[in-house]
Parts: structure tokens; C-alpha cells; sequence
């Protein structure tokens, strides 16, 4: 076992789970949240922060601060609370009360925005916060996820290589696409191999990254009110909106076979579905979709029953046998 000297080096870089027995379908599921942060996260945040302290932009009595919905607001407060810096995370009323929490327990301030932009939406007032604070106060340093290159530079060091050793003869790459960080990262990588990958982005309804009309969305992680500045189009092969009723209902079906994953691995899920489901009959495909994190972040929304019910209606039977299951017993008569 190695022994760390940074909580970021705690890091699982090579578990898969085989997702056929759950939606028969053929694919594979790279889960990303087996490290300290809990999140894909930790990667991007890292390659930022070394970038910005190399180029001199963060030296000491630097107060880094951030627009995040969650999962990098968690990473940025540990490697700042390791390092040495301070940290704002601003964040908006869908972030999890749990997320919050564990920002503040690493030493962190969290500022939330619940007024959205007229336009921009909450993303768009966030970023607006930012930008005040940074013109007031030079102590503040933005990383800027939003435009950052390190942000898809970390994945096509770290993620798709990851990916391309495990599964030499991959055909298709699932992504979800938020920052659109991670989908830039992993597209360049492999249109780089001379072995042709399909990279298909998945969004959640409601955003307005690939020209979609902006509508509400609870569920944090994926999606954008404001169209990321690191996108581009030419990259991706293909895209799939996935509705949050959707993203709800893949998460509950992998809870039930053990496997508790976080609404942004559920939307990626349930678009990487159905876009297999769609294709030719008897088309053999390796595949393979990205885990951004677990599941524990969102006990009080995804998985809380009551949540559930007052957002999308009656929720899925979570932790019921449903047809088919294994575990379910079989009837027997009086």
C-alpha cells in the first residue's frame, strides 16, 4: 500500500463496473469518485492550482475563489486547506446542504447565490459575484474553471489514458458535460490515436451548452446556464439530452444492485443507455461511460424519497425488489 503525504494522492485511478447486468445493455462504468475528494473533480482542481502557483498568479496570501455547483468547490477546499491558502467557494441554492458541510469543514467559505441573472441564470450571477470580488480585492485569485485550459489538460493527461490502457479497443466514450473540462480533455486525446473512438457528450435538459432553451434543473453537477467557454462542437461525435426524471431513474436502478452513484454519474448512465439501446441490432461495441462521483453527497435530494416526490412525483422503489431482480422471492400459494 502506498503512503501519502497529500490528500489528493489518495487516488483509485482503474475500477470499472460492468453496467450489462443492470441495464442490459454493454457497458462499462469508470468510476471517478475513489479518491479524497470524492469526485473526477480533484483532477482539474489539482492541474489548476499547480498551473497558477508555476506562472506566479497564487503565492502566499492568495485567496483562491470559485463558481461550483459542489464537486470542485469540495476539491479546491482541500487542496487549499493542504497548501495553505484560503478559499471562497460561491455556489447557488442547488448545491447540497452535505456538499456545504464538508467545503466548511476543510476551512472553507461558502457564499451562496439565490438570486439568478436575468439572462445568465444562477451560473451567470455566480460568475458575476466572482468577477466583483476579484476587481475589489486583489488578494483573490480565480481559477476560472469556466475558460482554464488545465481544467481539459488534467483529463487528457490523467483520464482518457486511464481509459485507453484499460480498454485498448474502445468504440464509444460517454462524458457528461458540465465545465465541458473533462469532455475537451478526453475528446483530444483520442481524436490524437489513430484507432477511431465515437465521444458522445450527455447533458441534462435544460442547459444551454449545445443550444438547448434554458429551463430549471435541481439536480447539481451537469448542464450550464451560460455556454462554456472551453466547448468546442467539432470535438464531440454526437449528444444526448437526458431529461432529470431519467437521471433519477438510473440511479435508483444501480442503488438497487449496491451501486450508489452521484446525479451526474446517473444522467451519464441513462443517456449512454439509450444511445446503445438505439443501435443496430446484434452491433458489438465496447463502451464505456465516466462515473464523476458517489452517491453519499446526494442522500437528501436524489435518494430522499420526499424530495423526490415533491420535485418529479412518486418516486422509483428504491430498495425494493423490482421484476426481474434476483433477490426477488418467488410467490408461492396458501
Amino acid at each position: 500500500m502506498p503512503v501519502v503525504s497529500a490528500p489528493y494522492e489518495i487516488n483509485a485511478d482503474d475500477v470499472f463496473v460492468d453496467l450489462q447486468p443492470v441495464f442490459d445493455v454493454p457497458l462499462y462504468l469508470k468510476c471517478e469518485g475513489f479518491n479524497a475528494a470524492g469526485s473526477i473533480k480533484v483532477k482539474a482542481a489539482l492541474e489548476m492550482v499547480l498551473a497558477a502557483e508555476h506562472n506566479g498568479t497564487l503565492t502566499r496570501g492568495s485567496v483562491l475563489v470559485e463558481s461550483s455547483s459542489g464537486n470542485l468547490g469540495i476539491a479546491l477546499s482541500m487542496i487549499a486547506a493542504h497548501r495553505g491558502y484560503g478559499f471562497l467557494c460561491v455556489t447557488d441554492s442547488r448545491c447540497n446542504r452535505a456538499s456545504r458541510r464538508l467545503m466548511e469543514s476543510f476551512g472553507a467559505r461558502v457564499h451562496v447565490v439565490t438570486r439568478p441573472h436575468e439572462q445568465r441564470g444562477l451560473l451567470g450571477a455566480r460568475i458575476d459575484y466572482v468577477r466583483r470580488l476579484c476587481a475589489e480585492d486583489p488578494r483573490y485569485v480565480w481559477l476560472n474553471q469556466y475558460a482554464n485550459p488545465n481544467n481539459w489538460l488534467a483529463h487528457y493527461k490523467r483520464t482518457a489514458p486511464a481509459v485507453a490502457a484499460q480498454f485498448p479497443d474502445l468504440d464509444v466514450l460517454f462524458v457528461g458535460t458540465g465545465t465541458s473540462g473533462t469532455l475537451m480533455g478526453c475528446a483530444r486525446y483520442f481524436r490524437e490515436r489513430e484507432r477511431p473512438v465515437t465521444v458522445v457528450a450527455v447533458d441534462s435538459v435544460g442547459s444551454v451548452t449545445f443550444g438547448g432553451p434554458a429551463l430549471p434543473r435541481l439536480i447539481p453537477g451537469l448542464g450550464a446556464g451560460v455556454r462554456p467557454q472551453l466547448l468546442d462542437r467539432s470535438l464531440v461525435d454526437d449528444v444526448v439530452m437526458v431529461p432529470e426524471r431519467d437521471t433519477l431513474d438510473s440511479c435508483h436502478a444501480m442503488a438497487r444492485r449496491g451501486f450508489l452513484f452521484g446525479g451526474s454519474t446517473g444522467t451519464v448512465v441513462s443517456g449512454a443507455v439509450r444511445w446503445l439501446a438505439g443501435r443496430p441490432g446484434g452491433e458489438r461495441l465496447t463502451a464505456v461511460a465516466l462515473s464523476p462521483d458517489q452517491g453519499e453527497r446526494y442522500l437528501d435530494s436524489v435518494y430522499d424519497p420526499e424530495w423526490v416526490e415533491a420535485n418529479f412525483g412518486a418516486p422509483p422503489t428504491l430498495g425494493r425488489p423490482v421484476a426481474g431482480d434476483p433477490m426477488e422471492e418467488p410467490a408461492t400459494s396458501a
